[in-house]
């Protein structure tokens, strides 16, 4: 009997010992750290070069760069307004932790469900209010528009510009690609329309083809789809790209691409989130923070006008160029002067930009 008892003490043993990698094994998998939740949400469709495509790549290099720490996920398609804010509520009760809105219309949804989330940190995307757990972050996409107009006035002297809402960041860029027209052809003009929503390609191909009926040689555009981009490359037209490079929809039409980059400042916040040292802020970076990148010259375009256009860019980067630097005084497209000579718009005039400059042929509706 004493034998028996001494037996199964042993057998006992030794099947703890077989069963303790196991357990430890266990153990360590439910102890592991679940990755960090971080949500995109689009105001457009997921299709094609755009707006939309560019924050996709953000989210991508997001989840590159920091691999299994974190998961990332997106909803697009989501109109601006009650849509936003029902999308952007369900993402935060789904546990994600850190939550991307770059459109402007989101700026409020964004915030009011942030109100109801103190614990998720929020990325207002070309908003500008902020909140204890709300940042906010834009580019200066008028230095790209800037760039942009150089080479558009070496190669034309009519343009047609499409774009989506009066709001100062496309004000912005309006006058910034007007003013890069005029600085190497003075009699350039900027023929604009408005039309009242971010996403619309059949509007913005009628838009598209009624400036080029109106005697645009060059299109540009403030919205979410590559129709105006199509609507030159049928006509035999010159146009910018925006938001992407687009040759693969327009070769012959693009003479060169505004192309915007996020990777890198998304993956930083959502860093910051991981390590607990997130803050709200605002940023508002351009050519210099690589936010901003004028490429994708097309084959159209002389040697000589794509060294003029890089060289400016150069500048723009060192600060030794300023977009909204008058030299002489310049005067809005009523004929009132609204940046005297010598003087530098500060970042807080061309933020509430409200005015078409000279040259520019349409008007904001107040």
């Amino acid at each position: 009997m004493y034998k028996n008892l001494v037996a199964r003490r042993v057998c006992a043993v030794l099947a703890a010992c077989f069963f303790l990698p196991f357990l430890s094994s266990a153990h360590a998998e439910g102890s592991a750290k679940p990755p960090l939740k971080a949500a995109f949400v689009y105001v457009a469709p997921l299709a094609g070069p755009g707006w939309v495509a560019q924050h996709e790549q953000g989210r991508q290099a997001v989840q590159a760069a920091l691999g299994d720490q974190v998961k990332t996920s997106f909803v697009d398609n989501v109109a601006e307004g009650a849509d936003a804010e029902r999308v952007i509520r369900d993402l935060a009760r789904q546990g994600n932790r850190i939550i991307f809105t770059p459109s402007f219309g989101y700026m409020e949804p964004t915030l009011k469900v942030a109100r109801e989330f103190p614990d998720v940190k929020f990325e207002s995307v070309t908003g500008y209010k902020t909140a204890a757990n709300v940042a906010v972050a834009n580019a200066r996409y008028y230095e790209g528009r800037y760039l942009a107009g150089i080479v558009a006035g070496r190669m034309a002297t009519r343009a047609g510009y499409v774009a989506g809402f009066p709001i100062p960041e496309v004000i912005q860029g309006i006058n910034a690609f007007t003013l890069g027209m005029r600085s190497v052809n003075p009699k350039a003009t900027v023929r604009v329309v408005f039309l009242g929503e971010w996403f619309n390609p059949p509007r913005e191909r009628d838009a598209a083809m009624s400036l080029m009926n109106q005697g645009a040689e060059v299109l540009a555009s403030h919205t979410g789809s590559t129709a105006v981009m199509i609507a030159a490359q049928e006509r035999g037209k010159l146009a910018v790209a925006y938001h992407s490079d687009m040759r693969q929809v327009a070769p012959d039409a693009q003479i060169a691409a505004v192309t915007h980059h996020w990777g890198d400042y998304y993956t930083q916040r959502t860093r910051a989130v991981l390590d607990g040292t997130w803050k709200t802020g605002s940023v508002w970076g351009g050519v210099k923070a690589g936010m901003v990148r004028l490429e994708g010259f097309g084959p159209k375009v002389p040697a000589a006008v794509r060294t003029e256009a890089l060289a400016r860019q150069a500048q723009l980067a060192t600060g030794k160029l300023e977009v909204f630097a008058a030299l002489h005084d310049l005067h809005d497209n009523e004929g009132r002067i609204v940046v005297p000579a010598g003087r530098n718009l500060s970042d807080g005039d061309i933020r509430t930009m409200n005015w078409l400059t000279e040259g520019v042929i349409g008007r904001i509706e107040k």
